[in-house]
């Protein structure tokens, strides 16, 4: 039985959603555990940033299921680029709230263009992922 519309991209919707949860609980883990099990710099360091790219693609994806996956692409890479060029900015309020675990979570700390190629990487990563997903998902719901 094909779904209709409307539970086609409630699906899509829950399956977005579910799926940044996932990266969520992925990149928290790699960041509070990856040294202690003996993982390099580089893994724990980039592996976060790349997790967090997925995190914001499927965020995206989560609120902008209908629109096209060009336009959710480049919503979330502008996000995050956009995120990442704050921290370039400097005022006291901003500046303590990067100093708070959530605001060190969200915003992070140190400027680097080298998160910005990981977010970007991390972003195609779950779009391609997602893709595929729910391709497989109405393939298997529509037999």
């Amino acid at each position: 039985m094909a779904l209709s519309p409307f539970s086609r991209f409630y699906s899509a919707r829950l399956g977005h959603f579910s799926g940044a949860c996932l990266v969520i609980v992925l990149g928290l883990s790699l960041r509070k555990f990856g040294y202690s099990i003996g993982l390099p710099f580089g893994v724990v360091k980039y592996g976060g940033s790349i997790l967090w790219g997925s995190m914001v693609y499927l965020l995206i994806a989560t609120l902008l299921v209908r629109h096209s996956l060009q336009w959710r692409l480049m919503v979330a890479i502008a996000s995050a680029v956009v995120v990442e060029l704050i921290r370039l900015v400097h005022f006291p309020p901003l500046d303590a709230f990067r100093d708070t675990a959530l605001g060190t979570l969200l915003l992070g700390r140190v400027f680097s263009p080298w998160n910005i190629v990981c977010y970007i990487t991390g972003i195609t990563a779950a779009a391609f992922i997602a893709e595929r997903l729910l391709r497989w998902s109405r393939r298997s719901c529509a037999s």
